[in-house]
């Protein structure tokens, strides 16, 4: 399976439509991959608190319309990142989005863990209350953003619910990059799964992004990784690799304390 993370660098003078459309065209640039895979809140920039209001969208909004589109021009699996979502109640939720290789949405997933302790998203947010899988003809997607890099609960019930590739879609800050990346590593590892981390480039509401998106192993081996810039990294996975990881080394058997039966 081939997979690609689109590091976007998000632009404060470039208004959010460019963006769409720029996204877009990356996404087919990359028509030879299986699944792409965008970050976070790239639109409109995950620091960018003040924005979040007057950008928000419908589920169906203007980013979902575009990326569908792109997914099917492309013939991709298509992670395209979170967008600020709007309800019908007023609520806004850090939204993802999933659509298959013909542009059908597959899946959304809205944030559970939310950044900001008593400030920015987490107390302009809703938090999401569902873990979200979705699966491809060669391995089961589990869904994360950002934030909930941090919480090994999480993923552990992806795992359960049958994930085998970890996508983590973040504007992750460069003032705590390390911990990026050693969170990415440690959630393959514990899981026994790859781990997809793409973040965004640049620097919107005088946050630098870390970038160094990351792709890693089963066995926590970095296969690859990008540098601060806008950068798109192309990977070729084997996904029978977690299932032989699994059966080699059984440690997620050996389980006694978790959200679900042992596997």
């Amino acid at each position: 399976m081939r997979a690609s993370l689109i590091q976007i660098a998000v632009d404060p003078d470039e208004s959010v439509e460019d963006r769409r459309a720029r996204a877009a065209a990356l996404v087919d640039a990359q028509s030879g991959s299986d699944l792409v895979v965008l970050p976070e809140l790239w639109p409109v920039g995950a620091f960018a608190y003040t924005a979040f209001e007057t950008e928000a969208e419908p589920l169906e909004g203007p980013t979902h319309q575009v990326m569908a589109k792109a997914a099917a021009e492309a013939g991709v699996w298509l992670h395209a990142g979170s967008f600020v979502e709007r309800t019908d109640d007023g609520t806004l939720f850090n939204t993802s989005l999933v659509f298959s290789p013909e542009g059908e949405r597959a899946a959304f997933y809205r944030k559970i863990h939310r950044f900001g302790f008593d400030q920015g998203e987490a107390v302009m947010m809703g938090a999401g209350e569902e873990l979200v899988t979705v699966a491809l003809p060669d391995t089961t997607l589990g869904l994360a953003t950002c934030y909930d890099l941090r919480f090994p609960e999480q993923f552990r019930g992806l795992v359960d619910a049958g994930a085998e590739t970890l996508v983590v879609a973040a504007g992750w800050p460069e003032r705590r990059r390390s911990h990026w990346t050693l969170l990415a590593q440690a959630r393959a590892v514990e899981n026994q799964a790859y781990v997809l981390a793409v973040g965004t480039a640049g620097t919107h509401a005088d946050v630098p992004q870390a970038g160094h998106s990351i792709v890693v192993d089963p066995w926590g081996e970095v296969l690859a990784e990008a540098g601060a810039d806008e950068e798109i990294l192309t990977v070729e996975l084997d996904a029978e690799k977690v299932r032989t990881t699994r059966e080699q080394f059984p440690a997620l058997k050996g389980r006694r304390l978790g959200l679900a039966s042992p596997l």
